[in-house]
């Protein structure tokens, strides 16, 4: 078993249509808006941009993203990641009940020296933190949501 090797999967019902939770997934600059734990986001070009992370235990991750695949007929959002964390993560939106089901998957190998020195010891706690940062992110989308900020405003 490679102990910096992890896949996650996170399922999100949200209260809005799926086109609506797309646009709203689809601007990455807006995340630290709604996600605590995405603490920066700066864009490098068009379609990449850095992240810094920071969820429950004291240290930071930043990585590097760039766009694989935006497909809006499908509801997906993929994403390479270089940095802290090497391997992809995507977004899969679809319709579910009145609302949207945002489907998280990730995969990844951990590169930041601390977490690699205690892969095998903090494997449980990095795992819940991972739980931790995507239940505060599914309240958070949600409450945003809810609150119509999400959407986009005309240039004035």
């Amino acid at each position: 078993m490679d102990w910096c090797h992890y896949r996650f999967r996170s399922v999100w019902n949200l209260p809005a249509p799926p086109a609506t939770v797309y646009d709203t997934l689809e601007r990455a600059e807006d995340y630290a808006r709604w996600w605590l734990q995405v603490r920066e986001v700066t864009a490098i070009g068009e379609r990449d941009g850095t992240v810094r992370l920071r969820s429950l235990l004291p240290y930071d991750l930043v990585i590097t993203a760039a766009e694989r695949r935006r497909d809006p007929g499908r509801g997906i959002l993929e994403i390479s990641m270089t940095g802290d964390l090497e391997g992809w993560a995507r977004w899969t939106v679809t319709a579910a009940g009145g609302g949207a089901r945002a489907v998280y998957d990730q995969e990844v190998d951990v590169h930041k020296p601390l977490m690699r020195r205690l892969a095998v010891p903090g494997r449980p706690l990095f795992l819940l933190n991972h739980a931790l940062m995507m239940r505060a992110g599914r309240r958070g989308l949600a409450a945003y949501l809810r609150s119509g900020l999400n959407e986009r405003r005309p240039d004035l």
